[in-house]
């Protein structure tokens, strides 16, 4: 899909938001895109199936033509293929051939409960609103109009063209909804940088707050850019919002994950959903700085294994909620606000000494500002590890359980050594990295994604980025700091306070030859400067403003 045409069903969209705040809206839009998509990709199979029903070299093919219309509405001809069985009255052209009735949104809702009583993979995680809607008169017809000008296509086109939509739509109504936007949607280019650092090819991937599922679509992205299988991974997230819960499983559901989202929209800290889970990679971007998390009622905990987190600000119970969940041989991205790099306040910074000494802290990035919708609190990456001695990784085309093995080091589809990087850190300055996409938010380019990847990798030595170049630091830029030092600084983990200055570029001018040059320089500007007062003060003269 085009910028262009995405622009214009925002607008449009927006227009027809009237009096309903974007935090209700999206679920109304979303949700309209989704039964589109499924009533679409019905369509498609259906299609398929007449064309196999006429064909007679095709295993499905039916001799005598009468029986094609009744095998058509076969619901086990779509299942078969992991498609949605969408019934009659629920089918988009159903409902658009109603759009203009006074009684559509029930009749949306009722298409949504048929759709879940046929689909039990979506039982109760879609949004039934539409008939209590807010909209004036007639706006829910002309919104399904609007939608009805997206048209999927085919095949993987489809899912793709969904996902674009899908997530444009996300950032729009995140930028809208300004702080509660941030509930359920990370910006792609940060969440792109948690992705190819941690580089997730294959294992259990869990998400503690997971909003929209921004954190698992990137994933399945990477993975099929470097050639691999989105089913080498196990999907599991836990979102508290129940309206999110819905909005998260509706998004995986049109990508066809069969991901673990618990048994219900639950807290992360205090009726976790996964209690068993070693996840070989997590990524979160939590709340940041929560104050009412109920800390109180946690202050023995078997996840506070460096100290127990203060009742007040939830960013050290969220890593160690995480550290908690990681494998052996895990690693974790979390997004945090900087002050968890130096606080020092409610055993904060004894959490993290602790955390440091027991080195399971590789990572630390500080990041630009204004690249989130929701927040301008300076934000920072930590990447967590369990196991820093460079055991033997996957290489990026080695696939599910080649760990289990034991391949040796060397070839594709075979394991990679890591350097020993234990008792060391790697601190990344990417404060001057990124763009202004718009007047208010940052972007980072793929190329900024790159950088910090594979400075990462080169100094981890374990993936394809670091194959073939060695890692150096680079002043201003990036540093591996060992323990010792970290200690020094009162184990504060700001990127910037062991990085240093950016080198000054010399140009082997000598400073009294310089000198010279740029006061003869400034001479002559000033002379400038001075003939055209002396011009503006003739020619205001000249129209009686005599200055």
């Amino acid at each position: 899909m085009n910028q262009d045409l995405k622009k214009t069903l925002w607008a449009a969209a927006d227009k027809l938001r009237a009096s309903m705040d974007a935090a209700e809206y999206k679920h109304i839009v979303l949700g309209l895109i989704f039964l589109k998509y499924i009533s679409d990709a019905f369509d498609e199979r259906r299609d398929e199936l007449r064309a196999a029903f006429a064909d007679a070299d095709d295993e499905l093919y039916l001799p005598d033509a009468a029986d094609h219309d009744e095998a058509l509405e076969e619901r086990d001809y779509y299942t078969m293929v992991n498609a949605f069985w969408v019934p009659e009255t629920a089918r988009w052209e159903a409902i658009r051939a109603q759009a203009k009735q006074s009684h559509i949104g029930v009749r949306i809702d009722a298409a949504l409960e048929a759709i879940e009583a046929d689909n039990p993979r979506l039982k109760g995680i879609l949004d039934k609103r539409f008939g209590r809607t807010q909209l004036e008169p007639g706006k829910l017809g002309e919104l399904v109009d609007l939608i009805s000008t997206i048209g999927f296509g085919a095949g993987h086109h489809a899912k793709d063209l969904l996902g674009e939509v899908y997530e444009y739509f996300l950032g729009q109504f995140a930028s809208a909804e300004g702080k509660k936007g941030g509930q359920f949607y990370t910006p792609a280019s940060v969440v792109k940088v948690l992705v190819e650092v941690l580089a997730p090819h294959h294992g259990r991937v869990y998400d503690p707050a997971c909003g929209s599922g921004g954190m698992f679509v990137q994933s399945e992205k990477f993975i099929e850019a470097h050639g691999g299988k989105v089913d080498d991974i196990s999907i599991y997230g836990q979102e508290a919002n129940p309206t999110t819960w819905r909005l998260v499983a509706m998004n995986l559901a049109i990508r066809g994950f069969a991901a673990d989202l618990g048994r219900e929209p639950a807290d992360t800290f205090h009726r976790d959903q996964h209690p068993d889970l070693k996840a070989d990679y997590i990524l979160a971007n939590p709340p940041f700085n929560i104050s009412d998390w109920g800390g109180e009622r946690l202050t023995d905990d078997k996840r506070w294994v460096y100290g127990t987190p203060p009742a007040g600000n939830a960013n050290y119970a969220w890593l160690q909620h995480i550290l908690h969940h990681l494998s052996p041989h895990g690693q974790a991205g979390v997004v945090l606000a900087n002050g968890s790099m130096s606080s020092n306040q409610n055993n904060e910074g004894a959490i993290r000494r602790a955390m440091v000494e027991a080195d399971v802290v590789d990572v630390m990035v500080a990041l630009p500002p204004q690249l989130f919708f929701n927040t301008q609190i300076p934000a920072c990456l930590w990447f967590l590890a369990r196991d820093k001695s460079g055991a033997l990784l996957p290489s990026p085309a080695s696939g599910r359980g080649a760990g289990e093995r034991g391949i040796s080091a060397g070839g594709e589809g075979q394991q990679r050594r890591g350097r020993d990087r234990r008792g060391e850190v790697l601190f990344i300055d990417a404060r001057k990295l990124g763009r202004m996409d718009t007047r208010v938010n940052r972007v980072f380019d793929d190329e900024d994604v790159a950088r910090i990847a594979a400075t990462v990798h080169r100094w981890r030595a374990d993936g394809e980025d670091g194959a073939d170049e060695p890692y150096a630091d680079v002043p201003g830029f990036c540093r591996a700091v060992k323990l010792a030092e970290i200690g020094e600084h009162g184990h504060v983990l700001t990127p910037g306070r062991y990085v240093g200055a950016e080198a000054a570029e010399d140009d082997d001018e000598a400073f009294n030859e310089k000198m010279e040059r740029l006061t003869a320089q400034l001479a002559e500007q000033m002379a400038k400067g001075a003939e055209l007062d002396a011009v503006i003060r003739e020619k205001l003269g000249g129209m009686g403003y005599a200055v």
